[in-house]
């Protein structure tokens, strides 16, 4: 590893900025400022039905985003929380939720410092219907 891609000792402000942008982004739906977090080579998993899992690829998943309404759009209130933040070396995870209704999301994003700065490269997430 090169200086540049070592994140300093204990700064985590590279990735609360993340999660900011995150929030931002999935409020408002908008695939071009997800897309500016996540690796090009990133993965999507969710649980799908029964006891399967579905992977899919970050571009695909910002297509789907794309034809989504946004929280912001359908007059939603927000409640952005960043639940912990883990970080070894020059990797992180990030355990975040938010409210996108009709569902309140929990996501865990792994991330690598590439490139001089923090990147998704990999969104785990869960979604419960609000009451």
């Amino acid at each position: 590893m090169t200086p540049q891609d070592t994140p300093s000792t204990g700064n985590i402000d590279g990735l609360v900025a993340l999660a900011k942008i995150y929030f931002d982004a999935a409020y408002a739906m908008d695939a071009d400022k997800f897309a500016t977090i996540f690796d090009p080579a990133a993965l999507v998993t969710r649980r799908g039905d029964g006891n399967s899992v579905v992977v899919t690829p970050v571009t695909a998943w910002l297509d789907v985003v794309r034809s989504l309404t946004s929280p912001q759009d359908a007059g939603g209130v927000r409640a952005d929380q960043i639940l912990s933040i883990a970080i070894t070396r020059d990797m992180a995870l990030l355990k975040l939720r938010l409210r996108i209704p009709p569902r309140e999301v929990t996501d865990l994003l792994s991330c690598f410092y590439l490139n001089g700065r923090w990147q998704i490269v990999q969104k785990v997430f869960a979604a419960e219907t609000l009451a």
